[in-house]
This record gives C-alpha cells, structure tokens and sequence, in this order.
C-alpha cells in the first residue's frame, strides 16, 4: 500500500473485497475485542462516528443484513442496510449508496481501517476523527 502518515493515522489506498479503496487507518493498544465491539455495537456508533447523533435499529450487534436508520449532526434520517460482516470486517449501505467498510486487524496492539469509496475520499477526515475518538474511549 502507497500511502501517507499524519501523526498516528496512516491513509493510502489498498485492494480490499470491494476493490480499491483509500484506506484511514490507526493502531491502537487495545484487545480486538474491545474495538470490534465498539465497530458492531450500534448504540456505540454515536461515541465514536462523528457523523452520527443516533441509530434506531432493532439489534444492537450488528450483523449481515442488520437494516436500521441514523440520524446525521444535520439531522437528516438515512437508512442503512448492513452488507457483510464477518471476519472482523463489516461494511454496508447507507440510503442505498455503498459507504465505508469496517475492520480491525491483529489482537493487541491492533490496526482498526476504514475503507472509504475512493470518490468519497473526502470523508478521511471524518473517519481520522472517529479513529482518534475509538482510541480515546479504548483508553490509549
């Protein structure tokens, strides 16, 4: 992967499942575990995703083929649709258009990614923000 680093957060675009994307990526010290609960949970996605002030949704754990709604910092109500999840890796739809992918790589220390549709590629702010918040609230 070609990419650069900004303090803690590497971005650079790699070849995943659903083809190229730019991938924001951190390490973080903290159980996988702990970091894929966070990734899967959604009552959790408003303390991290800074992009989302709710989730109404009937699971809290997520898995392939969770639908639910968010509601934007705009307040606009999207819905979404969960594509795959498995292997530590989730990724899904929202308001039907593919959006970024999930992962979390290695045990402890790991690397939690974002995969971003390399259109969208000026959404990596967004996802070094919630990098950033995933390692606050996992106590790094």
């Amino acid at each position: 992967m070609l990419g650069r680093e900004f303090g803690d957060v590497h971005a650079g675009i790699e070849r995943t499942p659903d083809g190229r994307r730019l991938c924001v990526s951190r390490e973080i010290d903290a159980p996988a575990e702990v970091l894929w609960d966070y990734l899967t949970d959604t009552e959790r996605w408003p303390e991290w995703g800074p992009s989302v002030r709710a989730v109404d949704c009937g699971t809290r754990q997520i898995t392939a083929g969770t639908t639910g709604w968010i509601e934007t910092v705009g307040g606009v109500r999207v819905p979404f649709e969960i594509t795959s999840c498995r292997d530590r890796r989730w990724t899904w739809r929202v308001a039907k258009v593919p959006a970024t992918g999930h992962r979390v790589e290695g045990e402890r220390p790991c690397r939690v990614v974002f995969e971003i549709p390399v259109l969208a590629g000026g959404y990596a702010p967004v996802c070094a923000r919630a990098l950033q918040d995933l390692a606050r609230l996992a106590g790094t």
